[in-house]
């Protein structure tokens, strides 16, 4: 068991299309920030105010402060995190189940604009 899984994650660090945000989870789905990924450069917290959770930053102020593949964004909850980027609603949802899934939109503020960018929105928990 301990072979297999240390060879499926040593397969899984191969993907050359894998960004920084990929690699160091965000977007991942996660109960407590125990859940989420932490590389020793970035440690994401577990953002539970969306539904299933959300590995990610809050409080950025512009994208310099997230991850590569991740922009800084302001929610309609008013605060700034760090969101996966994306082309379509597939790349937002490679590490969440389907009744978490997130969407890749293009409609969300983005604190750096720049055109035609997407970032995934994960659902609100309705806290």
């Amino acid at each position: 068991m301990i072979l297999w899984v240390a060879l499926s994650g040593g397969l899984g660090g191969c993907n050359d299309g894998e960004t920084e945000a990929d690699r160091v989870g965000v977007g991942a789905e996660c109960g407590s920030t125990a859940e989420c990924p932490t590389p020793m450069e970035v440690e994401l917290d577990c953002l539970t105010q969306f539904k299933g959770g959300y590995c990610g930053l809050e409080g950025c102020q512009g994208d310099a402060d997230c991850p590569d593949g991740s922009a800084c964004v302001t929610h309609s909850d008013g605060q700034n995190y760090c969101f996966r980027e994306c082309r379509d609603k597939p790349d937002c949802n490679l590490n969440r189940s389907l009744e978490n899934e997130a969407n890749c939109v293009g409609s969300i503020v983005f604190v750096d604009p720049r055109n035609d960018r997407k970032a995934c929105e994960p659902p609100s928990a309705g806290l």
